[in-house]
């Protein structure tokens, strides 16, 4: 309780609501709940709170996670949690020297009460030899749905099958895909199912979109870039890792500020230019989906999809990366010829029709669509205040 005083906890999130009571009844749990409800806090509380009612030594809980800046997010959280009460934790991911190899493998030899694992680093250690889960309690994976579309799912089976078969298995999940279910079933027993709808994008995210062939793109960015040159930071997503490099030495040659991260690059690197998008020293950042899910980062004031995300629940991830703590913040979406009906099904899901804008002066035109300019959106962009900031009440969607 002194921790979620220090860190501001006032209520519960319905996630944490329906979750917690759940957890520390010793129920299994299958919950659907997407990114930024609080999902972090509804499994690491009560888990924690069983720590500190029955220290035991040896390793007590195990959360995976699919990235690893999400497992760093959640050892950070974990830490702050957990400030007071003493107990000892690690987080173990790819990425890093030797002496970081060597710290986890003490943390799993001594028998971290909590460890925070990326499948491919823990099984790295698993299969030395050295790693005991004879303790476990909790098996939590976070992330469920990313896990699989990732390929994890062997390496998962390989991690549980080294587990107690008497543990109590907590799996969150931003999706329920029937591949999740099947999944679900392999793990848990008698699971308790939480579902917190997709929540739509906040009303304060205004979202609009291109009409924009492929070749166009790296263009458009960059008038869209200067055009909004005062925000104060600018996300901008793409499905894959060579459009996120060329993006960036593009606008780098522009004279911008800018950062990419991708999966080809070191923790250190990584690391390194996730903290400098998040003082502002590199305002601009291009990403895979890697940022899409778990990532908290204040003051983004643009998110840009660059290519349409593959699944429409994506987009719901990738926007909700602005207009966080109820701030204002605006979506752009570039779609090509190709990707309209995807699109589609993206306004179906969030129910209401993005407004479609037209292209800047210079970049080349799609093909004519059936979607109208939005006028409204352009006056309002234009009665953006100076600072570049955007007003709470003018920003709000009408829709």
């Amino acid at each position: 309780m002194e921790g979620l005083d220090a860190m501001g906890f006032k209520e519960t999130t319905p996630i944490q609501e329906k979750a917690i009571p759940v957890i520390l009844e010793g129920k299994d749990v299958l919950a659907i709940a997407q990114t930024g409800t609080g999902k972090t806090a509804a499994f690491l509380l009560p888990v924690i709170n069983q720590l500190v009612a029955n220290p035991t030594k040896g390793i007590k809980v195990l959360i995976v996670e699919p990235t690893r800046e999400l497992a760093m997010q959640v050892d950070q959280q974990l830490e702050a949690f957990s400030y007071f009460c003493g107990i000892s934790s690690m987080a173990i991911y790819g990425g890093r020297d030797g002496q970081s190899m060597e710290q986890e493998r003490k943390a799993l030899k001594e028998g971290a009460a909590i460890i925070v694992a990326t499948p491919g680093r823990l099984i790295s250690h698993i299969d030395l030899g050295y790693v005991d889960f004879s303790q476990l309690d909790f098996l939590i994976l976070d992330e469920a749905d990313r896990m699989l579309d990732m390929g994890f799912a062997p390496a998962i089976m390989n991690i549980v099958h080294k587990l107690p078969r008497k543990r109590q298995t907590l799996l969150f999940s931003a999706t329920m895909p029937s591949l999740i279910r099947q999944f679900a079933k392999q793990l848990l027993q008698k699971p308790v199912e939480i579902s917190i709808a997709i929540s739509k994008p906040a009303e304060n995210v205004l979202q609009a979109a291109y009409f924009v062939e492929d070749e166009a793109k790296m263009l458009l960015a960059k008038k869209v870039l200067e055009f909004n040159q005062k925000a104060n930071r600018i996300l901008i997503f793409s499905g894959t890792k060579k459009v996120v490099r060329d993006l960036d030495r593009l606008l780098t040659q522009s004279g911008m500020a800018v950062s990419s991260i991708h999966s080809d690059l070191s923790q250190e690197e990584r690391e390194e230019r996730l903290l400098a998008f998040k003082n502002g020293s590199s305002p601009i950042m291009v990403a895979t989906d890697v940022l899409s899910r778990g990532i908290d980062i204040s003051g983004i004031d643009v998110v840009i999809n660059y290519d349409v995300p593959g699944d429409a629940e994506d987009y719901v991830h990738r926007i909700g990366r602005t207009a966080r703590a109820n701030a204002s913040g605006m979506a752009l979406t570039f779609i090509n010829s190709k990707d309209k009906k995807r699109f589609k099904r993206i306004e179906e899901l969030i129910e209401m029709e993005v407004r479609k804008l037209p292209l800047p002066e210079g970049v080349p035109q799609l093909a004519p669509s059936k979607s109208k300019p939005d006028k409204t959106f352009q006056k309002r962009r234009a009665s953006r205040p100076k600072n570049g900031k955007p007003r709470n009440k003018s920003t709000k969607s009408q829709s």
